[in-house]
């Protein structure tokens, strides 16, 4: 493999250095001493083992579904680096606009930042065309904004939610570039434990509250088992005239308001079979 010859960022060696870099461009101002190298033998192994070292925040479970009553999104607030837990109260809902939600899994910076700038891609639409774009039209946005930096070592998994004319919409993006649509989506490290118990208690007919109510618990128990994962439950409600905020409650309370007495506990349970 060709590497590149960084040797005019090193120190200077001698009083005989040519000019290279911006001293050769004529930019004046900037010392080019000021830009060493890490003093290794191989930078681009150096650089590959440091990513190892280096702990972005993650760890998440969101959901959103789709019902009768509008959408419902619910997320935790806990985010990790490596084996720390760095943050119990990371806002993982993006508020693109009155009517579009986005959600945060992967990596906090890069969902936080591209979410957002979604939201100023969304409002230049909105400014050129006179409409608010449709959740169809935010998506496909974003998943064309992450297909361009697609292999460039970002991480997102988030949902894209929210209501236009043709209803109530949820897509699902990724930083591949994926874009898929559907009624029920569960993303983040957690996910598999929400999918449980939403799939046990999912109908499309079910009331607000027990939307909510449902939604709040799948994220309870995926916090309960998913070290990643926990902080607080925020759940979002999305109708026709766009979204509310309806929970925000600690997970740790909410163990004790399903289970006030430990023996009701599943992991507490008696084993059928000793009786």
């Amino acid at each position: 493999m060709m590497k590149l010859d960084l040797s005019c960022l090193e120190p200077a060696a001698g009083a005989g250095r040519e000019p290279c870099g911006l001293e050769a461009a004529g930019v004046s101002g900037v010392a080019v001493d000021s830009f060493p190298l890490p003093a290794v033998a191989d930078i681009d192994s150096f650089e590959r083992e440091v990513v190892e070292y280096v702990k972005p925040n993650h760890g998440t479970t969101t959901l959103g579904f789709i019902f009768q009553g509008g959408v419902i999104i619910a997320v935790d607030s806990r985010a990790s680096q490596g084996s720390y837990i760095s943050s119990q109260t990371v806002k993982k809902v993006i508020e693109i606009n009155p009517h579009l939600l986005g959600t945060m899994a992967g990596g906090a910076a890069d969902c936080q930042f591209w979410e957002r700038n979604l939201g100023r891609q969304c409002r230049l639409y909105e400014l050129a065309n006179g409409k608010r774009i449709t959740v169809r039209g935010a998506s496909k946005l974003l998943a064309n904004t992450m297909f361009s930096y697609r292999g460039m070592g970002l991480s997102m998994g988030t949902m894209v939610a929210g209501w236009d004319e043709a209803g109530p919409g949820l897509y699902y993006v990724d930083s591949d570039g994926q874009r898929t649509k559907g009624k029920l989506f569960s993303v983040g490290s957690g996910s598999l434990y929400a999918y449980g118990v939403l799939d046990e208690g999912y109908r499309w007919d079910l009331s607000v509250e027990e939307a909510v109510e449902l939604g709040q618990r799948s994220i309870y128990h995926a916090t309960f088992r998913d070290a990643a994962s926990g902080g607080t439950v925020s759940a979002y409600h999305v109708t026709q005239e766009g979204w509310t905020k309806v929970r925000g409650e600690d997970v740790g309370q909410l163990h004790f308001n399903y289970y006030p007495a430990p023996e009701e506990h599943p992991c507490n349970s008696k084993d059928p079979l000793a009786l």
